[in-house]
């Protein structure tokens, strides 16, 4: 699981059927030098789904690969990464 703040949102014209309902944000993942406010520690920014309905400048712990297809199990979703919890204070 990572860290990260919600910068955008996502909208899709077409996807994949088993897709339709979900929400996009983008997101980037943080180091420790990113928690401590240091633009250095920003990484790349990637697409995560959210069900929780963060904003942009919300900051979120995200799972990822297979954890983030486990909270649609039965179903079958190409997922690779979800937000799992919306982070209302970190402490370092």
């Amino acid at each position: 699981m990572r860290i990260m703040d919600i910068i955008g949102t996502v909208t899709l014209s077409r996807c994949h059927p088993s897709l339709d309902s979900l929400v996009w944000k983008v997101a980037v993942p943080l180091t420790r030098d990113g928690l401590a406010g240091q633009a250095s520690g920003r990484e790349e920014p990637v697409v995560i789904c959210d069900e929780l309905g963060a904003g942009i400048g919300s900051r979120v712990a995200v799972s990822e690969s297979a954890e983030a297809a486990a909270p649609f199990h039965p179903q079958t979703k190409p997922v690779d990464g979800y937000n799992a919890a919306i982070l209302d204070q970190i402490n370092l």
